[in-house]
């Protein structure tokens, strides 16, 4: 994989080193249409975060928590902007979107403060938390395996660096059809508290990723539930990033 820089004539510069360490941008450049765009991370650990809308809270019938939830993704669920989401044979009756805006951490983080959280992040990218819902809700009765289906975490379409992560509207689109519409500043923690408090959990390696929790309208509160079903497309558009695009396949 290459790393680039996007540039506002819409062509990408390759960067030469590394993207977490040191770098120059390199001296030739190619046109955004010549390109085949990957996840913009592998991810030596994904970290998501429960509950973390005050508005998804009150759908679950949840109560505001008083600390983040952390749960952990298998690093094999990332998958590449327009690859399919495979609905696993094992369970694929009750698969549902979660768009989520991501953090990208730039450089070893451990036991940071919120003040200096935010210099410890490269950028920030959109996400989608697939989750089987039947084995999180009520046959495993915990996250890890529901979470964790090979193809189960998208993420692109590139690292966005010029925003503020806790002011940026959020949707997630079914065929075309807004089912989730938020703005992150409805985050309970935000992307200071997050890194911060993850960092003193476990200490966030260079590439680690941080879901920051999905906004209200998941398919499963919804009556009747909506879940993925092979053909369709989801679209999670965050403001000051772009459209990360997916179709859902049955597992082959």
């Amino acid at each position: 994989m290459t790393y680039g820089s996007l540039g506002a004539n819409n062509r990408i510069t390759p960067i030469d080193g590394d993207l977490f360490g040191k770098w120059t941008l390199s001296s030739e450049n190619v046109d955004f249409t010549d390109v085949h765009l990957m996840a913009p991370v592998r991810p030596p650990t994904i970290i998501g975060i429960g509950v973390n809308y005050r508005e998804h809270a009150t759908e679950g019938g949840r109560q505001i928590p008083k600390a983040p939830v952390i749960f952990l993704k298998s690093n094999t669920s990332v998958t590449d902007p327009g690859q399919p989401i495979l609905l696993p044979k094992m369970a694929p009756s009750e698969v549902d979107y979660e768009a989520e805006l991501v953090i990208v951490i730039g450089r070893e983080a451990h036991n940071v403060s919120e003040k200096n959280a935010l210099d410890y992040v490269l950028g920030f990218t959109c996400g989608n938390d697939v989750t089987a819902r039947d084995c999180q809700r009520r046959l495993d009765v915990q996250w890890a395996r529901g979470k964790s289906f090979d193809t189960f975490a998208p993420l692109g379409p590139w690292i966005e660096n010029g925003i503020d992560g806790d002011k940026c509207n959020i949707q997630c689109r079914l065929n075309g059809k807004i089912m989730q519409a938020s703005n992150t500043s409805d985050l309970i923690f935000n992307t200071r508290q997050l890194v911060s408090y993850c960092s003193k959990c476990m200490t966030l390696m260079p590439g680690t990723v941080i879901m920051t929790g999905t906004p209200s309208g998941v398919g499963f509160a919804r009556k009747p539930p909506v879940f993925l079903r092979n053909g369709d497309v989801v679209e999670v558009e965050i403001e000051g990033i772009g459209v990360l695009k997916n179709q859902v396949q049955n597992e082959p």
